[in-house]
C-alpha cells in the first residue's frame, strides 16, 4: 500500500493537532480594542522582512524620494509626537508598549498621482506627496499618519500573514487529500499559490475589520498627540469628492466605503476627545 493512501481521519487529526499547536499559544489581543487575533509568525521575522522591503523602496529606481525637506520635517515632527504619545500612554496604564521594538523612520515619496501613505511593521513609514492635497494641514496629516501607525501598533500585518500561513497549511492538507490536484491546477494555470498568500498577507490592503480598527485607534493616537481629530472627517469628505464615481462598492472592497467611514468617525470622535485627551509626557 502506498503512503498516499494514509487514513483520511488520521491525517485530518494530525493536521488538526498541528494547527491547534500553532494557534493556542498564539492568540493575542489588539491593544485598547482587545479584539482577539491570531499571531503565528514571530514579530521579529515580519519586522525584519519589512525593514528589508523598506530599504528596497528607498533604493528603487521606480520611486523618487522627495527633496522637500520642509514637508519631510513636518512629517517627522508629527510622527515623533504620535510615537512618543503612544509609548507614554501605555506606560501610564502599565501595559507593555507595543512599539518598544520599533525602529521608526519616515520618507516622503514624490508622486502627486498617489493619494496614500503606509506604515510597514516596525514603524517604517512612507507618505506620498499626492495625499498632501487631501490632508491640507498638520491635523489632517496627523489623522492619516495616526491611521497608518495604528496598523503597525495593532500588528495587522502579522495577523494577516499568520492567517495566510494557516490557510497555506489547510491548502497543503487539502492538496494531499485530493491526490495533488490543487498543486496540479496551480501549475496548469500558472498561479503561485504560496506567492499569492504572501502578497495577500503582507502587501495588500487590510480587511474592513482591520481598517475600521485602524481608523478608531488612529483617532486615539492623534488625540493623545494633541491633534484635532475632527479633521479626519473632513479628510474623508475630501477623499470621497476626489474619488467621485470611482469608488467600488463596499462589498467588493477590503476597505469600508467613505460614507461608512465618515459615519463611524463622527460617532467615535466625541467619546475619544473626552477619554483620550492629549497626554502629558514625563519630563
Amino acid at each position: 500500500m502506498s503512503h498516499n493512501n494514509i487514513n483520511r481521519r488520521d491525517f485530518l487529526g494530525f493536521i488538526g493537532c498541528c494547527t491547534c499547536g500553532l494557534i493556542i499559544p498564539s492568540c493575542t489581543s489588539v491593544p485598547i480594542t482587545e479584539r482577539k487575533q491570531l499571531k503565528i509568525l514571530p514579530e521579529s521575522y515580519i519586522n525584519n522582512q519589512a525593514y528589508r522591503m523598506y530599504e528596497r523602496v528607498k533604493k528603487s529606481k521606480d520611486i523618487k524620494i522627495s527633496d522637500d525637506k520642509k514637508t519631510l520635517s513636518e512629517i517627522k515632527e508629527i510622527g515623533n509626537r504620535i510615537e512618543e504619545s503612544v509609548s507614554a500612554y501605555f506606560d501610564k496604564i502599565n501595559v507593555k508598549d507595543p512599539t518598544f521594538n520599533f525602529r521608526w523612520e519616515y520618507i516622503l515619496i514624490d508622486n502627486d498621482k498617489i493619494k496614500n501613505a503606509w506604515c510597514l511593521p516596525g514603524g517604517k513609514i512612507a507618505v506620498y506627496t499626492g495625499i498632501l492635497k487631501i490632508t491640507e494641514d498638520k491635523h489632517g496629516l496627523a489623522a492619516v499618519m495616526g491611521h497608518e501607525i495604528a496598523h503597525a501598533v495593532a500588528k495587522h500585518s502579522i495577523e494577516r500573514a499568520s492567517r495566510s500561513l494557516l490557510l497555506n497549511v489547510g491548502t497543503t492538507a487539502a492538496d494531499i487529500l485530493s491526490g495533488g490536484k490543487i498543486s496540479q491546477t496551480s501549475r496548469a494555470t500558472g498561479i503561485d499559490v504560496a506567492g499569492m498568500l504572501r502578497t495577500f498577507g503582507i502587501d495588500n490592503p487590510f480587511g474592513r475589520k482591520q481598517e475600521s480598527e485602524a481608523d478608531y485607534l488612529g483617532l486615539i493616537f492623534s488625540s493623545l498627540a494633541g491633534y484635532d481629530i475632527r479633521e479626519s472627517v473632513k479628510i474623508w469628505e475630501r477623499m470621497k469628492k476626489a474619488n467621485k464615481g470611482r469608488e467600488i462598492p463596499e462589498w467588493m472592497s477590503t476597505h469600508p466605503s467613505s460614507t461608512r467611514r465618515i459615519e463611524s468617525l463622527k460617532n467615535w470622535i466625541p467619546e475619544i476627545i473626552i477619554e483620550y485627551p492629549p497626554i502629558k509626557k514625563n519630563s
